[in-house]
């Protein structure tokens, strides 16, 4: 997919917007008025501003009746650009109320965005003119402000809830939080290589925005997993409290105001092992000996030298917003059935459940091991690798409450194929385990499992190398770089080679859908083994990642085009939208900058000269002095 705003910079710098569109906004603010030119006995349109037929003239009477009839003028303007059609209709009143026309801005939409033509216009849009200029005006892609504080590569960026305030990690090893004002500065600046820090990586804030969770990767061999997470109060910028993370690309995530997750990782075999996360209390200072800072919140099998990563919540009491017509007109997208690796299969017998049937087959296999005719003799590797494969169908089940029951769900990466994180795990997370109180090891578990099975597993079919859900908590946004159709993992240690192109899927998480026509306009360039996170960010209307090939990306949610490509000198990492004002998007890139994209209509607004002060009071001022 390539980006329809083929005139817009890419992106525009703070002095302009280039030609055109300067051209599209003078004509925006010139047609806000109804207020049309008083009108002559006689028009002269063939060298007029108004463009029009060369070399003729079109004769009015006194009473100002037009010769040309609207049918004719409608053709005319079906042949313009949007820009065209707009400077046109300040000829006159005829004009004026063809420009308008509801027909003419369907044909101008659907033309120049490029929208199938079975996409129906936006359930919340008053008008076609007026979804025109949303998609045109209000996207944030002119550039306002670059900010140089950071010594090396920015790697994410973060926003607060209220949007006055935002955190910046980058590798050199330092934590800022910035005031979000109309120029941005500056508030504070963190340095964690004390603390044996190589770099920082992640951060969010909670709820109400008086803590800062900030996640960073430890100084050592190459080859080192671990990380840490510092808990940052925002009242004085004090450090609370320090927490080990590992491998470091769990990131971490607040569950509640002042309790968030965190990660470890024991080794089991060659290619297996054990994630425990852990909830952990934002103060860790002990006020009794019954009171724990810290509890198990799950323990879950990793298989074929994967691991969990990227951890996130979902706020289930959010899902009830209206449904977005994100696939409107397109054929229902793939279910993923609760208790299953993969999606639904039409017709057949009852299905056996994927537990029973891994715990039927494991069986059979070390029945079979036992018997020197029936089984060849198998390496330990390849035996850990079959016996990984067995446990990987029993490693979902039908959760034991329903969905409504659930309070929030945790997300994070996964994989049972091999080391590269191609699947997305669910566990939903009730009520009662949102806190530390009860046993510091979690809740006991059935006679028969010794780890926590997950709710859900959807299979991306690539490599994930970026998440994030929309406001309402409700779609999940995945960047994926796909493996080749038909790909067969051999073995786990060498997973399939990955595209460069970069497809943003999305998953209904109410529904447990996938939603068709897949995002793609980004692209990235390292291998399997090199692959890095990039970070996306989901508003009301847009969605927006960065890539490795220097630009940003603005897409809007509902119609899935891409709106505008914004430039850096190096790779982009991360993207965020103010929660509060979706026309202001931070960038952050490798180029150890972070800009600022404001929209061409706030862009206008906050250039609009001030009103002069009223002669009689400059002069009253003037007579006290």
């Amino acid at each position: 997919m390539t980006c329809v705003h083929t005139d817009r910079p890419e992106a525009l710098g703070p002095q302009g917007q280039g030609d055109r569109s300067a051209r599209w906004s003078a004509a925006l603010r010139s047609s806000a008025s109804e207020q049309c030119p008083a009108q002559a006995s006689r028009w002269s349109l063939g060298s007029g501003a108004g463009g029009g037929l060369p070399g003729q003239n079109v004769t009015m009477d006194e009473g100002g009746v037009p010769l040309l009839p609207d049918s004719l003028i409608y053709q005319i303007f079906l042949s313009l650009g949007p820009a065209d059609v707009l400077a046109a209709g300040l000829v006159c009143r005829q004009w004026q109320a063809v420009s308008r026309d509801e027909f003419l801005w369907r044909e101008q939409f659907y033309r120049y965005y490029q929208v199938a033509r079975d996409v129906p216009r936006h359930p919340a849009a008053t008008s076609w003119y007026e979804e025109f200029r949303r998609l045109y005006d209000t996207v944030p892609c002119v550039e306002v402000q670059t900010l140089r504080e950071h010594a090396d590569q920015v790697l994410h960026l973060s926003f607060s809830h209220s949007g006055y305030q935002f955190a910046s990690c980058s590798k050199d090893c330092t934590i800022k939080i910035w005031n979000n004002d109309l120029t941005i500065s500056l508030l504070h600046s963190a340095d964690m290589r004390p603390y044996n820090w190589s770099y920082t990586q992640f951060s969010q804030f909670n709820q109400d925005d008086s803590l800062l969770l900030a996640s960073g990767v430890f100084l050592g061999p190459h080859n080192s997993s671990s990380g840490e997470i510092a808990v940052i109060s925002l009242d004085n910028f004090a450090l609370l409290s320090r927490v080990r993370n590992k491998p470091y690309d769990v990131f971490g995530c607040w569950l509640t105001e002042t309790s968030l997750i965190s990660g470890n990782l024991h080794r089991i075999g060659d290619i297996t092992s054990c994630s425990v996360l852990w909830l952990n209390n934002a103060f860790q200072d002990v006020e009794s000996e019954n009171v724990n800072v810290v509890k198990r919140l799950f323990k879950i099998q990793n298989l074929n030298a994967s691991t969990i990563r990227t951890v996130m919540v979902a706020d289930c009491s959010r899902f009830d917003s209206p449904d977005l017509l994100l696939d409107a007109g397109a054929p229902p997208g793939r279910v993923f059935d609760l208790g299953s690796d993969s999606e639904d299969e039409e017709g057949g017998s009852e299905p056996v459940p994927a537990p029973a049937r891994a715990k039927e087959g494991l069986r059979r296999f070390l029945d079979g091991l036992l018997d020197a005719r029936a089984q060849p003799q198998l390496s330990e590797h390849a035996l850990e690798t079959k016996v990984a494969e067995l446990l990987a169908q029993g490693r979902t089940k039908p959760p034991e409450h329903s969905m409504a029951d659930a309070s929030k769900l945790l997300i994070f990466t996964t994989g049972c194929l091999t080391y590269s994180p191609h699947q997305i795990g669910i566990k939903q997370i009730l009520p009662h385990q949102m806190t530390t109180a009860g046993p510091v090891l979690g809740e006991g578990r059935g006679s028969d499992a010794f780890f926590d099975a997950l709710d859900h597993v959807i299979d991306v079919h690539g490599h994930i190398i970026g998440m994030g859900l929309s406001p309402d908590n409700r779609y999940l946004y995945v960047n994926s770089r796909a493996w080749p159709s038909g790909s067969v993992v051999a073995d786990p240690m060498q997973p399939p080679p990955i595209a460069e192109e970069i497809d943003l899927l999305v998953f209904d998480l109410k529904t447990m859908r996938e939603v068709k026509r897949a995002l793609r306009a980004h692209r990235a360039y390292t291998p399997n083994d090199e692959c890095f996170f990039i970070f996306l960010d989901v508003s009301r209307d847009f969605v927006a990642s960065g890539a490795e090939d220097r630009h940003g990306y603005i897409w809007d949610r509902h119609y899935n085009i891409c709106l505008a490509k914004l430039r850096h000198q190096d790779v982009v990492n991360s993207v965020v939208f103010s929660p509060q004002e979706q026309e202001l998007l931070l960038t952050a890139s490798d180029d150890a900058t972070i800009k600022a994209w404001r929209s061409p209509r706030i862009v206008r607004i906050h250039q609009a000269p001030r009103p002069r002060p009223h002669h009689f009071f400059s002069w009253f001022a003037s007579q006290r002095r």
